[in-house]
């Protein structure tokens, strides 16, 4: 196959993209529909393809071309597969967790709030969540645990930040998501607009105001934006505030707190599952 690309030194410059370009060159802030991801492992890799993403390259360990690799080349036409022994892509760093395959992929483009809450019933809101572990596990739980979408402010890690990409296992292709634009101005701007489309919001915060997290006007609600704040410091006052509803999750053992993944997985099973089947 003549897009199959024999690689031997690991100084390559093809391989820039897949092994020294930073997260924000891959961004490409001042350019966004030239912006590039990084999608690691087979399982991945498809999930991205079923979502319209639209690959540029394959970076292939060479035993895996006949066998997990071929049904996903297969699926690209002829973009160039680039492919190596073990002990050269061992030199990039986290390879062991890509399974031996990673795809570079073009940013598809951000759809409108508006469009992304259409026919939505419970979604989540991320306000300024910067660890991309975070939000990975925060999508993962999203999509297993009936969100029908998931918002983040301006100031979150972007969900396709290859950590992000990777710990979600690839669900960041199979929610709804997208930022406010900063003209939307969040909170007051942002929550306005949530209020607009129908939603009511519960903050996820600890106050002497905070209802639990099974209360049952929660539960009654049709259409619901569940707000989790930043990594330590939560939600910013001015968000609770503007909020319907502050909710806490009951802790035991003298625990005040979740971590905002844990606390996501917890509000989501409640509030997105129990809603539906009531």
């Amino acid at each position: 196959m003549e897009n199959i690309i024999e690689i031997t030194d690991f100084s390559d410059p093809r391989l820039d993209v897949y092994a020294r370009m930073s997260e924000v060159q891959l961004l490409n802030r001042h350019e966004p529909d030239k912006g590039i991801f990084i999608a690691e492992s087979p399982m991945v890799i498809e999930r991205a393809l079923d979502g319209g993403c639209i690959p540029i390259s394959f970076l292939v360990e060479h035993k895996h071309l006949r066998h997990q690799a071929k049904g996903l080349i297969a699926r690209c036409g002829e973009i160039p597969v680039y492919t190596a022994e073990f002990d050269v892509l061992t030199q990039l760093t986290g390879f062991a967790l890509t399974r031996g395959m990673l795809c570079a992929m073009y940013r598809p483009a951000l759809p409108a709030v508006r469009d992304v809450c259409k026919g939505a019933s419970k979604i989540a809101v991320l306000e300024n969540v910067v660890n991309p572990t975070n939000v990975g596990a925060i999508f993962r739980s999203a999509a297993a645990l009936n969100m029908d979408a998931v918002l983040l402010t301006p100031a979150c890690s972007n969900p396709l930040y290859r950590r992000a990409v990777r710990v979600s296992m690839g669900t960041v292709f199979q929610i709804s998501w997208t930022f406010f634009d900063k003209k939307e101005d969040w909170p007051e701007g942002g929550i306005r607009l949530l209020q607009e489309l129908g939603f009511r919001t519960a903050a996820m915060a600890l106050n002497e105001e905070s209802v639990s997290i099974d209360d049952p006007r929660l539960m009654k609600e049709k259409k619901l934006a569940l707000i989790l704040g930043t990594e330590g410091d939560g939600l910013a006052s001015g968000t609770i505030a503007q909020c319907d509803y502050t909710v806490r999750i009951p802790m035991s053992h003298g625990v005040d707190s979740l971590n905002v993944a844990a606390a996501s997985a917890v509000a989501f099973w409640q509030l997105g599952n129990k809603t539906r089947t009531e």
